[in-house]
């Protein structure tokens, strides 16, 4: 039971108080664990919950993930950037079972990870979305939430002949359903079909539903692709409550306003390989970070010889084009 007696100073009631305390005291914590850590590309975390070592995936020549070492660190929210192609989704389905890698191994929670199964992977209590959401359309939005529930008795064939067997547990799983679908503004649709719902209400079904499993880390895939900036906020919200919830987050994204607001730690890739980590408010500055997002030497000086070579070439297309205009 909630307790709603208010603070006569700030006007929040004993529990919002509490819920404040409990955001600034994690999101403390959080930082304390990168303070005065170094900015480099694998540096060791105090405690990780994620630890990887030599990943790599190949297709054919191309070499899409190429990871040397990263931790990612427990209670945090941790976010992986890079430009289009450095291998950050592909780096994902590695870690969480929906690929598999050629090389190195990795460890969630001290158990090793590398060629577990998607479906043993969220059972350990590691979840992801995507960036094309998953939901199944023509299930409806509560039947979705009861799929993500995991070890259910009603799977057997033998007891899901018998309603006794399952019957209570189905009835947790369906109050733990509308228990997250109350929190995340979709109990109204619980009925309707997952294909009726709008983008940006399928991240957030998808979201829920990914939390069914009690995780301890979720890796969350672009989550503002595609969505309507009215409901940008409230994801923004949910994923800053997961920390809060005492789970850990590793998110992909592009928008880096939404990386400077709500990531305590970054991660860039570039060209499948790790080249940098740092604090958000620091780390487009990097210079690692803006050659990769950039090119190399974006804005250094020409030298004598490139200078000389551009105006060679100059000169000679302005001839060209002299010449071109005397012929007609």
């Amino acid at each position: 039971m909630r307790d709603d007696t208010m603070d006569e100073t700030t006007g929040e009631s004993s529990d919002e108080s509490k819920d404040a305390a409990v955001t600034a005291t994690r999101k403390a914590a959080a930082l304390e664990a990168f303070k005065d850590m170094a900015r480099e590309p694998g540096v060791a975390k105090p405690d990780p919950i994620l630890v990887v070592d030599k990943v790599v995936r190949r297709f054919g020549g191309l070499t899409a993930v190429d990871v040397e070492h990263v931790e990612v660190q427990r209670g945090a929210i941790t976010a992986l950037i890079g430009p289009n192609g450095a291998g950050k989704t592909t780096f994902f389905n590695q870690l969480t079972g929906f690929d598999t890698a050629d090389a190195g191994t990795w460890t969630f929670n001290g158990r090793a990870m590398s060629g577990v199964p998607a479906h043993k992977v969220a059972r350990a209590g590691m979840v992801r979305t995507f960036q094309l959401t998953k939901a199944l359309s023509r299930l409806t939005v509560m039947e979705n939430m009861r799929l993500g529930a995991q070890q259910q008795k009603g799977e057997s064939f033998w007891r899901a002949l018998v309603p006794g067997f399952w019957r209570s547990q189905e009835q947790e799983i369906t109050e733990r359903a509308e228990e997250l679908l109350v929190r995340f503004k979709l109990d109204a649709k619980r009925d309707d079909f997952a294909g009726s719902l709008s983008g940006g209400q399928r991240k957030l079904l998808e979201m829920a539903r990914a939390l069914m499993v009690g995780p301890e880390l979720v890796m969350l895939d672009e989550p503002m692709a595609g969505v309507n900036p009215a409901l940008t906020q409230s994801l923004l919200g949910h994923v800053k409550d997961l920390r809060e919830q005492g789970m850990t987050v590793l998110f992909v994204e592009h928008d880096m306003d939404m990386v400077r607001d709500i990531s305590d730690w970054v991660i860039v890739m570039a060209q499948g390989a790790v080249i940098a980590e740092g604090p958000p408010s620091t780390i487009m500055s990097d210079e690692r970070v803006i050659d990769a997002y950039l090119g190399a030497h974006h804005d250094a000086p020409l030298s004598d010889t490139e200078l000389q070579a551009q105006l060679h070439d100059a000169e000679a297309e302005l001839e060209a084009e002299i010449e071109e205009e005397t012929q007609k």
